[in-house]
């Protein structure tokens, strides 16, 4: 196995050349465009690559794979950027493949409720060409990402509680490996034992294995009625507990949202929330039909009545539900704005639902010891939960006990049975816990990486620490 170390200066030079003139105004070297492709969203350590190369095609992306496998420089693929644990940065240089302009919805089954897309396809791109069909694409981590960044990191996000992850949804892929051949895994059957199961080993892979740039995906039919309601509590544990006790109670909600006393003031300020309280609050979302959506609404209500949650606030018509989960999808930019002039970034974890009381009250609490703000949401119906940190990027003790706080909730997550990610991703800043939680099961997984890209040159330093 190669380690990988920024390329001698005049091969990725030449290499450069080559692509530029393969390429041409496809291949970017201005500094601009390769910062705007060193980092995604979140803590912005940029590491910038040597050039951007936007293609069109699975042969184009194959040969640019083969010339830097030749070349022995490294290739990291790019959809819109919206990753948080430092997926993209472009660690020792190298290739970056923007796949944002391979953006086909190749084919729509809706018989079958399945499609396929191109890695560029965004996810609202995607179900607005579903609109007219019935059929629509539930995965939502907020973010409008592409189909296939949502892939390389296994996204899941707020429908996740009743629909799944990534991991449920994707059917079949197109990878470029590292040696630069096309390759399809899956298919369209519901379900398959004929051999190793290939897709779920390159979804999540984060871009480490191969490059993925088509993907069949499950879709659903659009439910015949839909309903949001928002329920707040005086503390914390009051609103947590009435979801532990309505995921152990089977009420099949769509979506449940949590958050904190100081997110729900940040979205109160910055998405003009009114008639809320700055108190724990949760959001929900009921699919269904008529009737199973007012017995799902009313035995969560009953819940929330236990735990002195108020009276439900109900948005049914489309643009009132939009507005709710508009204020949920910019709940990071609102935590953004509650402290001008500082940086942030977001970190998640996920633990059995049991112990979701458990891990968020410890986890309030550490925040509320380190003096930091860090407000706490999430997609609280699977156990999944983020920080939103911030802290003076001009204040080196700040930023240090901004990564202590959390390293923190990574390994208190693993120690309650948990994980140090339900959705981020590992990328390159979570390296240090993936071997306490996995053990020596990291071993396995570098005989994978090393055994599909030997020399390292697929997003290197990312996803398994070599």
């Amino acid at each position: 196995m190669v380690t990988m170390t920024r390329p001698d200066a005049g091969v990725v030079a030449e290499l450069v050349s080559h692509l530029s003139g393969q390429f041409g105004e496809r291949a970017v070297t201005s500094r601009a465009v390769r910062e705007h492709h060193s980092h995604g969203e979140g803590l912005a350590d940029p590491a910038l690559p040597d050039v951007v190369v936007f293609p069109h095609s699975n042969d184009e992306v194959a040969s640019i794979v083969r010339l830097c496998r030749l070349a022995r420089v490294p290739v990291i693929a790019f959809g819109v950027g919206t990753s948080l644990e430092g997926h993209v940065a472009a660690l020792y240089g190298g290739v970056c493949l923007d796949l944002s302009q391979m953006n086909r919805v190749l084919d729509i089954n809706a018989g079958d409720l399945d499609c396929r897309v191109e890695a560029g396809v965004t996810r609202e791109q995607l179900n607005a060409e579903l609109k007219g069909t019935g059929l629509f694409f539930p995965i939502d981590p907020g973010a409008n990402a592409t189909i296939g960044g949502m892939t390389a990191t296994r996204a899941s996000g707020t429908n996740a509680v009743r629909y799944g992850t990534m991991r449920e949804n994707v059917m079949g892929l197109t990878v470029v490996t590292a040696e630069g051949r096309v390759v399809r895994t899956g298919g369209r059957a519901r379900k398959s034992s004929a051999g190793y199961d290939l897709t779920r080993l390159f979804v999540g892979a984060e871009g480490t294995l191969g490059i993925i740039t088509e993907i069949q995906l499950r879709l659903y039919g659009v439910p015949e009625a839909i309903s949001a309601a928002v329920c707040q509590f005086a503390d914390l544990a009051s609103a947590v507990n009435a979801v532990i006790v309505a995921m152990q109670s089977g009420i099949p909600v769509a979506r449940i949202e949590l958050l904190d006393d100081v997110q729900m003031d940040a979205s109160i300020r910055y998405s003009k929330l009114q008639g809320f309280d700055a108190k724990p609050t949760l959001f929900f979302e009921f699919h269904g039909s008529e009737a199973g959506v007012r017995e799902q609404s009313a035995a969560m209500q009953a819940i929330s009545d236990d735990f002195g949650g108020s009276t439900f606030q109900w948005a049914t018509l489309a643009e009132e539900r939009s507005r709710l989960w508009k204020a949920r999808h910019d709940a990071y930019y609102a935590a953004l704005a509650l402290k001008p002039g500082m940086t942030s970034f977001a970190t998640d974890a996920c633990v059995p639902i049991s112990r979701l009381a458990d891990c968020i009250l410890e986890t309030k609490a550490e925040v509320e010891k380190s003096g930091l703000t860090a407000p706490i949401l999430g997609h609280v119906g699977d156990g999944n939960f983020h920080l939103v940190v911030l802290f003076d990027p001009a204040d080196p003790s700040a930023r240090e006990r901004a990564e202590a706080l959390a390293k923190s909730v990574s390994l208190r997550a693993i120690r309650m049975g948990g994980t140090c990610t339900g959705e981020h991703g590992i990328g390159w800043h979570k390296l240090d816990v993936l071997e306490k939680e996995h053990g020596e099961s990291v071993d396995l997984m570098r005989s994978i990486k090393r055994a599909l890209d030997p020399y390292n040159i697929m997003n290197p330093g990312k996803t398994v620490p070599l």
